[in-house]
């Protein structure tokens, strides 16, 4: 039967006289990116794990580890203030998790919104989907936290028969949420309350009341229109004849793929993004002899 509890210190020393049980395999699991060393990459990542480490639970945090990179976590949705997992463990069906942080109010956001507002860089940086590094000061500005800072911040409950706070289901998770906030910052904001296009409503209609700059007096005339004809759009009569300026292979494979960042919880056996750039590494050599010609007719089926 699962239960709520806020986050305590439990000794370890009476479950060392138990041997650690082996969870059950689970397919189809969401494993964790990195193979060793710590979680995330960015530093707000990376501030949510410190968070996690800093609550000092002992053996836990290093099972919770072993379970996200070994796919044990089958299932994991992030909602306004509330996260909700499935952790396959020793028995044939996966625990339950729910981990609760603290929701900011809407008077909370407002002041924090009044706060962004007074430095362009933080709604021009937050617009453009990265973490400003000292956005915190600007929740502090404001009296508030971006982060869960004290233990009554974060309430979790799991369906496994461990009563300690937080067992290694629920720090498996929180391991996943770690990697997960470095593909969308936004996530965090989205834990405390607030989810992306709201905190951009948000900002924008803090910006349209700021008072606006006198108009030109002189009117301005609308733009022509661009001509629908491809050779028109380009200066050229033919299509065909359309110069392509310097064809070559991208100094950068995956390129693209790589602007748009990582699935939400990859199950993939590979890494998304190095499995992306080995495909492109090798078609575009492909690419660039059928554009020169040189594509051979026997090559047309590889």
């Amino acid at each position: 039967m699962s239960r709520w509890r806020r986050w305590r210190d439990y000794d370890d020393g009476y479950y060392r006289h138990f041997a650690p049980s082996r969870p059950r395999e689970a397919k189809g699991g969401i494993k964790a990116q990195t193979r060793r060393g710590g979680f995330g990459q960015s530093w707000w990542a990376r501030r949510w794990i410190a968070v996690l480490e800093s609550f000092d639970i002992g053996a836990r945090l290093g099972r919770g580890r072993s379970y996200a990179r070994s796919g044990q976590v089958t299932h994991l949705e992030v909602g306004e203030g509330t996260v909700t997992a499935k952790v396959q463990g020793s028995r044939p069906e996966p625990y339950d998790v729910v981990i609760k942080v603290a929701a900011l109010t809407k008077a909370d956001w407002e002041k924090l919104a009044e706060s962004l507002g007074k430095q362009a860089i933080f709604a021009a940086k937050l617009l453009a989907g990265e973490m400003p590094e000292n956005i915190e000061g600007a929740f502090s500005a404001a009296g508030l936290s971006l982060f869960p800072g004290k233990s009554k911040d974060l309430v979790t409950d799991c369906s496994c028969p461990d009563w300690s706070n937080p067992c290694k289901h629920v720090a498996a998770v929180y391991y996943l949420l770690g990697e997960e906030f470095d593909r969308d910052p936004f996530l965090i904001f989205k834990l405390r309350g607030m989810t992306r296009e709201k905190l951009v409503a948000l900002l924008g209609a803090k910006a349209a009341s700021q008072p606006k700059p006198e108009a030109a007096s002189e009117p301005v005339s609308p733009p022509e229109p661009l001509p629908a004809e491809p050779g028109a759009f380009w200066g050229a009569d033919d299509p065909k004849t359309i110069p392509l300026g310097e064809v070559r292979i991208p100094p950068i494979a995956a390129a693209l793929p790589r602007r748009l960042g990582s699935f939400p919880f990859w199950r993939g056996r590979e890494v998304f993004l190095d499995a992306m750039e080995a495909i492109c590494a090798s078609a575009s050599p492909a690419g660039l002899a059928i554009l020169l010609g040189e594509h051979r007719a026997d090559e047309a089926g590889t």
